[in-house]
């Protein structure tokens, strides 16, 4: 995409383009940068290690990204990521919010803003979470490859929790169709009696999906009907963390 501004507007297009472009004509053509001044750039990321040749006449990535990378990733919390759209969220609807992310075959609670209301949800950060049951473990499951889904409930089974679980791979299969359709997950008293939630997906910077974003109530407090309501404000701050997670656009959800 044609790019007007400064040289580092130029040379960060650029050093994103190599990422799927190696011919100097292609990274032109995808960035709206001139040939010429595609090569001295890439001459210059060469030179700081952040390209190299691949001894065919194009360029790759070179190892000072993934040193960058790594060093970056060892002080990337996404609870910190997320905080912006769950305070946000939390403060339009002043229900539980929960932000958990995905741990192998269950979930685990890495935020929790507690409703403005006389009680508090049984819940915690550093909480594990089952997938079947609960709205962000439904969220997460919907993304996820039919396989992939089967292979989780063979090493976890489906104990039932409640009447309301669903407890056979058929029906979770067909509820979580649903569930993918909707963009959002419900949990209709299926992990906790008389407790209702609701959850989005978050996905990261590979387009995989991460975690969920949840809001979460009691039964008394709010019916399923208008618990269904705020799937949308759920749904669209699980998009702002995708977004701050570095989730490429035009992935579910963004």
């Amino acid at each position: 995409m044609a790019r007007e501004g400064s040289s580092i507007d130029k040379a960060l297009t650029v050093l994103e383009a190599i990422a799927e472009h190696h011919r100097v004509t292609d990274i032109a053509v995808a960035t709206g940068v001139s040939k010429s001044t595609v090569h001295r750039i890439l001459q210059s990321l060469v030179e700081w290690g952040f390209a190299r040749s691949d001894g065919n006449g194009g360029y790759e990535p070179g190892p000072r990204i993934l040193t960058l990378a790594g060093r970056v990733m060892n002080r990337f919390d996404p609870a910190s990521q997320a905080s912006g759209a769950l305070n946000a969220l939390h403060e339009r609807i002043g229900f539980t919010t929960h932000f958990a992310i995905r741990s192998g075959d269950e979930a685990v609670y890495v935020s929790k803003l507690e409703g403005r209301r006389p009680y508090q949800m049984p819940s915690r950060v550093g909480m594990s979470l089952r997938l079947h049951c609960t709205a962000i473990g439904k969220a997460i499951l919907s993304c996820l490859p039919a396989d992939e889904i089967r292979g989780i409930c063979d090493r976890t089974g489906l104990p039932g929790r409640t009447p309301n679980t669903l407890t056979t791979v058929e029906d979770l299969m067909a509820h979580l169709a649903g569930v993918r359709a909707r963009g959002y997950a419900v949990d209709d008293e299926e992990n906790l009696p008389e407790v209702l939630c609701v959850a989005a997906p978050v996905f990261d910077h590979t387009g995989r999906v991460f975690g969920g974003i949840s809001v979460s109530a009691l039964k008394m407090d709010m019916t399923r009907e208008e618990l269904e309501r705020l799937a949308p404000e759920v749904v669209s701050a699980a998009r702002e963390v995708s977004a701050a997670l570095g989730a490429p656009a035009g992935i579910p959800g963004r």
